[in-house]
């Protein structure tokens, strides 16, 4: 009975990662269709061809992402953004959306860096990720010409904790920040490929 519980078990968190993975793509998709149909309906009339939905998504993205790259736009973002940085409830929420977001954006990916975290003498190793590589434009008492901002990401949830330490304190791995990031939220239980480069 009990090898009947673990067979069971194993199955049902193998297959529901992937069924809840299709069900939001298909709420995703549907969605995006649904209201594409309202948008190009009273354009094109009854023509219609499946996908037009992602393809319109896809462009809308791309040409939001265009937009932001301009100076212009960024600052008329700034001045959309007032109101969700100043009300004491929605600021947190939204900064604490933003700064997660901002955190996979591209153009600070070079700026990331998996490492292993190990103080001299000790043998405590705990994976982590560089986001800053430079401390100095930080306040007084935090700003120092040898120090790494290093993010230490918690399993099973969203959050951890950020520490300044010597660069000597770290050492990189081949690792994608993704990788990383998936593999802290699950405690490190995966076994594929993707976690033995932290093993080396």
């Amino acid at each position: 009975m009990k090898r009947l519980s673990q067979y069971f078990f194993r199955g049902l968190f193998t297959f529901l990662p992937l069924v809840m993975t299709v069900y939001v793509l298909y709420l995703l998709v549907t969605w995006m269709e649904s209201l594409a149909m309202r948008v190009i309906r009273p354009v094109v009339g009854d023509f219609y061809l499946p996908g037009q939905g992602i393809v319109l998504g896809v462009l809308v993205i791309l040409g939001l992402g265009f937009l932001l790259s301009r100076p212009i736009t960024s600052k008329l973002l700034s001045w959309v953004e007032l109101p969700f940085t100043n009300l004491p409830v929605v600021k947190s929420v939204y900064s604490s959306l933003k700064n997660f977001a901002d955190f996979f954006a591209p153009h600070q990916q070079d700026a990331q860096q998996v490492v292993v975290l190990r103080k001299p003498g000790h043998e405590l190793a705990i994976v982590g990720l560089i986001t800053r590589q430079n401390t100095l434009d930080l306040p007084k008492g935090l700003a120092n010409d040898d120090q790494v901002a290093v993010y230490l990401p918690m399993g099973y949830m969203i959050g951890g904790y950020t520490v300044f330490v010597p660069r000597s304190w770290v050492t990189p791995i081949e690792m994608s920040v993704e990788e990383a990031m998936r593999s802290s939220i699950v405690a490190w239980m995966a076994s594929n490929g993707s976690t033995t480069a932290s093993d080396r």
